[in-house]
């Protein structure tokens, strides 16, 4: 074995994207390449009444104007809850199949010419009438019709939950906490914008695309155009950000190849910034509502959370407001209802963290308000009610370690001896407050078999092929390790092949499962040939090894031995049995979906922030965290995912937030100089520790993930730490200076 797994390695795909030789899916240089622009509707709700090209055909450069005459009809593919073995449309809209308008943004007609420059140009000149309707984009606009859907999520999940008596539970508690949250809606804002390029040879498609999941890309593109899958291959090596917004197969991607077949030549389109906002889902406007019940103990005797929120027109889609929520403690009655409002938005979507980020925040400020109430230490409440089974369904964790978090995180942190008073440290101008939340996030089993391939050569390098891709993750650098540890030979001596669908298959690793679905196939591929070489040993008269008990040979740096030292290399081997290469094909199923067990990763999150007396501005100080992520592949890069989603859970506490203009149906600040994200001066010191947990249900390396856990406990976090510094508590985000000037404490006369 060489060790690998578990060291912090330097990522492998580090030296491409620092030399600028990584392409991304709009680098590659095709002939006769055109470019696409979408024309989106600038109203929320209506039909499209005219069109007028004239201005913009006279334009010059332009290969085709195409509206909803120009394309053929497609093919309806519903959402389900898969996103490998089934297609993955980001909603089951598709537009341009007829005039009617259902958001603001959505694409009525398309340009397509020889430069983006000039692709551009001509979509302004594009005229485009419309007889107007009312339009419904904020919950006011719906409450009053709002709905309670049988299923959420893209079909994931149910959207109520129950457990237990809910009245006895509140009968039974000394103390109640009842209290609402608002969330502004969130938009993707990935470095790379949503790009595919498109290429046909006859009957075949060649998509290059920024997707977190070519495997889902070529099923949902082959069922809109009424392909056979093995006509469609995409390629994606490398993708600049994605978090949720490319998970899910958006109608650029089809609309491209649409395009790209309409005119005879590869069309690569690229959406803007402003249209990022109306082209990949978002994370919807949402309102919670939390009750608490309790003993004068602490210990929860019922819990009450409810959401609403809006959704498309044509999808019931919600964030899972109480998915962790309903499991992270020992509350025996527990009522979690989803309500929607249709409105005149596209579906939403995966944003980091789903689900857990904003419902995770909601229960641990509650839990926050309850820990004052009572007058008992915030960590040591959670401590009081912490449960070894999942409270759903009674089950085991597959591992735990939420206790161990809470000790260590607090111990990093320095929280003894904290003054619990609100409003009391103060340094010059500065209002001080420490606040923490514990963080959890499903491990989730949504995915069927992985596959990878491993192919071993004489000199003792190999190759490694699976169809996934990075996305900034750090994935191929821990299915490189995975790969020597499993093989048995150094690091710098395995390859990984990837982004490719003509590779085995690998599903969309999304929900922080890439690394646990995908290293299972890598490794059960390497152990594979690995096998297959001890066992040519020990039935090869001549090896050293003859004979041998195959259970006992160890591999290192590709050589095969036994305690006592005997041994060959494989090349020793397969040269003198003339083998030019050993390779196989290894794959792995998750557990079923009912597997026994409780599955969640856990983590605790600790803040500290300053609050300026007189602007009310909120600066995070420090972070401190820790998570059990059972096996850690790679220190480094699971640090580095961890810290990023612990300053993006900054950001939605604090900056992120658009704004919706209610007269014209459309985001008001759909651009990077609106809506507000983090810059590195925003940056706090940050430490993190990672706690190994062993777990033997999430695969055969136990590891579980760390990609968006890292921001389900940092909002609420920095929002009990707000409380505490100010004595104010505000229940609506992004926290803004507005929310707290009128409760600043008056300066002295």
């Amino acid at each position: 074995m060489s060790g690998a797994v578990g060291r912090e390695v330097a990522r492998v795909d580090g030296r491409e994207k620092v030399t600028g030789t990584a392409r991304y899916s709009g680098e590659f240089a095709l002939p006769d390449l055109a470019y696409a622009q979408i024309v989106g509707a600038r109203v929320a709700s209506g039909r499209v009444t005219s069109i007028d090209t004239t201005a913009a055909e006279e334009a010059g450069g332009v290969a085709a104007i195409l509206t909803r005459s120009d394309l053929p009809r497609v093919a309806r593919v519903p959402l389900v809850p898969s996103l490998l073995g089934a297609p993955a449309p980001g909603e089951t809209f598709f537009p341009m199949q007829d005039d009617v308008v259902h958001y603001a943004g959505q694409p009525v007609a398309i340009v397509v010419a020889d430069s983006l420059e000039q692709a551009q140009h001509v979509a302004a000149l594009v005229q485009v009438e419309y007889a107007e309707t009312p339009s419904v984009t904020v919950i006011e606009q719906g409450r009053a019709d709002a709905y309670e859907p049988e299923k959420i999520f893209g079909g994931f999940m149910p959207a109520q939950l129950r457990r237990g008596n809910l009245e006895e539970g509140f009968s039974a508690a000394d103390v109640h906490v009842n209290t609402t949250f608002r969330f502004s809606p969130n938009h993707h804002n990935a470095l790379e914008p949503l790009t595919t390029t498109a290429v046909w040879e006859g009957d075949r498609l060649t998509l290059y695309d920024s997707c977190q999941g070519i495997k889902a890309v070529q099923l949902t593109v082959a069922a809109l155009l009424g392909l056979s899958p093995s006509k469609v291959r995409v390629l994606t090596r490398f993708v600049g950000g994605a978090f949720g917004s490319k998970a899910m197969v958006w109608p650029h991607v089809t609309l491209a190849a649409l395009a790209a077949r309409h005119v005879r030549r590869p069309v690569r389109l690229t959406v803007t910034r402003e249209q990022m906002f109306t082209s990949c889902g978002h994370r919807e406007e949402q309102e919670q509502q939390v009750r608490l019940g309790a003993r004068r103990d602490g210990t929860l005797t019922a819990i009450r959370h409810h959401k609403i929120s809006v959704t498309s027109p044509f999808d019931d889609w919600a964030e899972p407001a109480f998915g962790a929520a309903s499991q992270v403690y020992a509350s025996p009655a527990f009522e979690g209802v989803h309500r929607l409002v249709r409105g005149n938005t596209m579906t939403p979507t995966f944003t980091r963290g789903p689900g857990e980020s904003a419902g995770m925040f909601s229960l641990e400020c509650a839990m926050d308000e309850l820990a004052c109430e009572l007058g008992i230490d915030p960590v040591e409440l959670r401590m009081r009610n912490l449960t070894d089974v999942d409270p759903n369904t009674g089950h085991p964790w597959s591992s735990g370690g939420l206790a161990e978090c809470l000790r260590r995180g607090a111990q990093r942190f320095g929280w003894d001896g904290r003054d619990p008073r609100p409003g009391v440290r103060r340094e010059g101008n500065q209002l001080i407050g420490t606040g923490m939340a514990v963080a959890a996030y499903p491990v989730a089993f949504f995915m069927r078999t992985q596959r990878a391939r491993a192919r071993l050569y004489p000199d003792c390098t190999a190759v490694v092929s699976t169809a996934a891709q990075e996305f900034g993750t750090g994935m191929t650098t821990v299915l490189t390790q995975v790969a020597a540890d499993g093989l048995g030979i150094d690091l710098e001596d395995v390859r990984l092949d990837y982004g490719d669908t003509d590779m085995p298959t690998a599903g969309s690793p999304v929900g922080s499962n890439g690394a646990m679905m995908v290293s299972a196939a890598v490794h059960d591929a390497a152990i594979a040939v690995r096998d297959q070489m001890t066992a040519a040993a020990v039935g090869d008269p001549r090896s050293p090894l003859h004979g041998a008990d195959p259970a006992g040979i160890t591999v290192t740096g590709g050589r095969m031995s036994v305690a006592d030292g005997t041994g060959e290399t494989y090349g020793d081997l397969m040269e003198r049995q003339m083998m030019n290469d050993a390779e196989a094909v290894g794959s792995w199923d998750p557990p079923p979906l009912d597997t026994p067990h409780g599955l969640l990763t856990f983590g605790a999150q600790f803040a500290e922030v300053a609050v300026d007396a007189d602007l009310g501005l909120v600066r995070v100080r420090r972070m401190t965290a820790a998570f059990a992520p059972g096996r850690v592949l790679n220190p480094m890069t699971a640090r580095s995912q961890l810290m990023g989603g612990m300053l993006w859970g900054m950001s939605q506490a604090l900056l992120e937030g658009t704004r919706m203009d209610t007269g014209l149906g459309r985001w008001a600040n759909a651009s990077l100089g609106d809506y507000l994200v983090p810059v590195n001066a925003d940056a706090p010191d940050i430490e993190i520790e990672l706690i190994e947990v062993d777990d033997q249900v999430t695969g055969p390396l136990g590891v579980k993930g760390v990609g968006e856990i890292g921001q389900v406990g940092s909002g609420g976090a920095i929002a009990n730490a707000v409380h505490h510094a100010t004595g104010h508590r505000v229940r609506e985000l992004p926290i803004s200076a507005e929310h707290l000037l009128a409760h600043l404490p008056v300066p002295d006369a």
